[in-house]
Parts: structure tokens; C-alpha cells; sequence
């Protein structure tokens, strides 16, 4: 399969997922798509840290959280000027072929920043809390350096598969509202696991070493 048949196929998969809206979906797709939305769910994590790690490690975990939105963001900015992607929604071929459109915007389209942060900040937090929020998530032995996994409780596992649907329906939402293609939207969750598992591994490593 050469490229222009690549992103023939691409369209086709774009327009049948973008083609399943409804008047249901479409509030809730522009609801995941809105970044502004995000801020209080943001709050509530940093709020869970705190909690469950106390202010060291959390600010070592917040630090890492941050470093991994930056090189999303800048990536996903440098790949964009680069490939020079029109968008969906100014697409004249997407648009007359009936792609559904919630929202308007220039820019390039590939690949998306936005799932690629969300999957990001999953992919740094939660391995993180699973290692450091103490009881309901493991069990730490200082005297052996060792951690002795066990069954997260109801609220942990609560964390762990909200974080990951809501980094599915944020990147899933940019297709809905036409800002996005299928693949943009695929290695934008590429790129976020990537950089999200990098920047958790960072912050493992950074709490070990300064045993805070």
C-alpha cells in the first residue's frame, strides 16, 4: 500500500467514525474536545496526589506530568509544520463528502496534540501513584527496597480506567468534531504513551534516587 492509497483509507475511516454522530454524542464529543473543560479534572489529580503521595513526590510527579505536555505539544508542533496536514474541516473533498463539523479552526492536522497530551498525562500518572500512594495501591518495604504489588482498592482502579477512557474519548472527540483524521489521532496516541511512560519512569527514578 503506497502513501496516497494510505491516506485514501485514512479519509474513508475518518468520515464512517465521523458519520456516527447524533445529537447525543455531538454535546459530549465537543465536551471532551474543549481543553478549558479539562482544568478541574486537572485539579482533582494534583489534589489525589497530594493526598495519596504527599508534596515531594508530587511535585516531582507534577514536574514530570508537565515536561511530558511540553514535549507533546512541541513535537506534535514541529511534525505539523513539517508535514503540513490540512485539517478535515478545510478539507473542500472531506467537506463535500459529508463530514460533520463541530468545530471551525485553521492550523495543520497532523498529528493531534490533543491526544497525544492526554494519553500523556495517563501514561506519567498513573504508573507513578500505582509505585508511591501507599496502601490500596502496593505495599513499600524500605527496610528491603523492595514493593510487594497488590490489588488496587475501588477508588484506585476507579483512577486507572477513568484516566484511560477519558484519554480515549478526548482523542476520539477530535474526530467527531472533524478536526482530526483517524491517523493523526492514532499517532498522536503514539506519541503520548511514548512520552508519558518516558516522563513515569523519569519520576520513579527521581523519587527512588532522592528517597523522598
Amino acid at each position: 500500500m503506497n502513501i496516497h492509497e494510505l491516506e485514501q483509507l485514512d479519509q474513508q475511516l475518518t468520515l464512517t467514525i465521523n458519520s456516527w454522530h447524533s445529537a447525543f454524542t455531538d454535546p459530549i464529543m465537543w465536551f471532551f474536545s474543549d481543553k478549558k473543560v479539562w482544568i478541574p479534572m486537572y485539579a482533582a489529580i494534583i489534589a489525589l496526589m497530594f493526598w495519596k503521595m504527599g508534596w515531594k513526590k508530587t511535585l516531582i510527579l507534577l514536574a514530570t506530568v508537565v515536561l511530558a505536555i511540553v514535549f507533546c505539544d512541541q513535537f506534535a508542533n514541529l511534525i505539523k509544520n513539517w508535514a503540513q496536514r490540512i485539517r478535515p474541516v478545510n478539507d473542500q473533498s472531506m467537506v463535500e463528502r459529508g463530514l460533520h463539523i463541530l468545530e471551525w479552526g485553521g492550523g495543520y492536522s497532523f498529528f493531534s496534540a490533543h491526544a497525544a497530551n492526554a494519553f500523556g498525562v495517563a501514561c506519567c500518572t498513573f504508573p507513578v501513584l500505582r509505585k508511591f500512594a501507599g496502601p490500596g495501591w502496593s505495599i513499600n518495604r524500605p527496610e528491603t527496597g523492595s514493593t510487594d504489588a497488590k490489588k488496587p482498592d475501588a477508588w484506585a482502579r476507579f483512577y486507572i480506567a477513568w484516566i484511560l477512557v477519558w484519554a480515549f474519548m478526548v482523542s476520539i472527540s477530535r474526530i467527531f468534531v472533524g478536526k482530526h483524521f483517524l491517523g493523526d489521532v492514532i499517532v498522536g496516541i503514539v506519541v503520548g504513551i511514548t512520552f508519558g511512560l518516558i516522563m513515569s519512569a523519569i519520576a520513579i527514578y527521581a523519587i527512588r534516587k532522592l528517597k523522598v
